[in-house]
C-alpha cells in the first residue's frame, strides 16, 4: 500500500468508490466544518477538502483536513500551486502527513482574478504535473524535489489529480492525462460531467491508451439546483458543457431541485456502466445535505468496508 488510506484500500479491492467534497469556511468557524461533515459521514469513502477554491480566502485545506480526521472522517487534501513555491509545498506535505493525512489531490488552482483578492501575486513555481512528480519523489524515494536531500521520516500519500474531458483541444485531454499517469498519479477525479456522449468518447481514448489500468478514474458529478444554475454554468464556467436537453429539463421542471437530483442519479447509473470508471466524485456544492439522498437513489449505500 502506498498510503494505507481507506480510499486506496477500497479501490485496490475493486470496489466502486464514492468521494464527496467539503468547502472550508470563509473564516475559522469550526462549526461550519462539523455541520457539513455530518452530512457526509458514512455516505462517502473520503471527503475532498478544497484549497481556497475559486481563489476565495478560506480556512486552509490542511487544517480542515486535520479537523475531519479528528472527527473520524477521511480527507482528500487538495493542494494548489497557485499560492506556494516548492519550499512551501514540501513543507506543507511534511505537516499534512504528520497530521495523518493520507490522500492528496494535486491542482494548479484558479487564477486569483476569480476570487476576492485580485491584487494577490500568484506563484505557480511548479505546475500540477510537476507537483504530482514532487509528491511521488518524496513518497517513493524519500527525497526532496531534485532528489539530493533525504527526508527525515516517511511520506505515505495516495496521489490524486484532476482531469477535464471537456476542455479544448479535446484530443489533448488524454495526452495530458497520460502525463499525469507517468508523473505518478494514482487516481483521477474529473470535472463534473453532463455531456455523457463526450465523456464516453474520452473514456474510449483513455482505454485505447490503457490508462484505465494505470489510474483509478472517479467521474465527477454535480447536482443542479435550478434552471438558472444550469444556464449560468453552461455559459460562464470554463470546461463545462451542459446539453440543451438537460437545461430544458431543469427550466421546465415544477420542482427544479428534485429534477436536478433525479438527473444526477441517472448520470451515476450511466457512469457505472462505462468500462474504466472506478468510482464517483460527488460535488454537491454547498448542498451537502443532499449527498445521502443522491447516494441512496444511485444504489451506492451502504458504503463497503475497506
Amino acid at each position: 500500500m502506498k498510503s494505507g488510506s481507506n480510499l486506496e484500500k477500497l479501490l485496490g479491492k475493486g470496489e466502486f468508490a464514492l468521494t464527496g467534497e467539503l468547502g472550508p469556511p470563509k473564516g475559522n468557524d469550526v462549526a461550519v466544518i462539523k455541520r457539513k461533515a455530518e452530512y457526509l459521514r458514512g455516505k462517502v469513502d473520503a471527503v475532498n477538502v478544497t484549497d481556497n477554491q475559486t481563489s476565495i480566502v478560506r480556512m486552509s485545506s490542511i487544517a480542515t483536513s486535520a479537523i475531519l480526521i479528528q472527527m473520524g472522517l477521511e480527507p482528500v487534501m487538495q493542494m494548489v500551486t497557485r499560492d506556494r513555491n516548492r519550499i512551501a509545498i514540501q513543507s506543507d506535505i511534511f505537516g499534512a502527513t504528520a497530521l495523518g493525512i493520507k490522500n492528496m489531490l494535486c491542482l494548479s488552482g484558479d487564477h486569483q482574478n476569480f476570487g476576492n483578492q485580485k491584487d494577490a501575486t500568484n506563484v505557480f513555481d511548479i505546475d500540477s504535473i510537476q507537483l504530482i512528480q514532487c509528491v511521488k519523489t518524496m513518497r517513493d524515494e524519500g527525497k526532496l524535489l531534485g532528489g539530493e536531500e533525504k527526508i527525515e521520516g516517511e511520506i505515505k500519500l495516495f496521489i490524486g489529480a484532476a482531469a477535464n474531458p471537456f476542455a479544448d483541444p479535446f484530443e489533448f485531454r488524454v495526452v495530458r492525462l497520460a502525463k499525469k499517469a507517468r508523473a505518478g498519479a494514482d487516481f483521477i477525479q474529473t470535472q463534473c460531467i453532463y455531456d455523457m456522449d463526450r465523456f464516453k468518447e474520452w473514456m474510449r481514448m483513455v482505454r485505447d491508451r490503457g490508462l484505465h489500468e494505470k489510474l483509478h478514474i472517479l467521474a465527477g458529478v454535480t447536482p443542479l439546483k435550478s434552471g438558472g444554475m444550469a444556464r449560468y454554468m453552461a455559459k460562464n464556467v470554463a470546461g463545462i458543457t451542459i446539453p440543451d436537453a438537460i437545461i430544458e429539463r431543469m427550466v421546465k421542471a415544477k420542482e427544479p431541485a428534485q429534477e436536478g437530483i433525479k438527473i444526477c442519479v441517472e448520470q451515476i447509473a450511466q457512469l457505472r456502466e462505462i468500462e474504466g470508471v472506478h468510482g464517483i466524485h460527488l460535488m454537491a456544492i454547498e448542498w451537502e445535505e443532499k449527498v445521502s439522498e443522491i447516494a441512496e437513489g444511485a444504489g451506492l449505500l451502504p458504503r463497503p468496508k475497506a
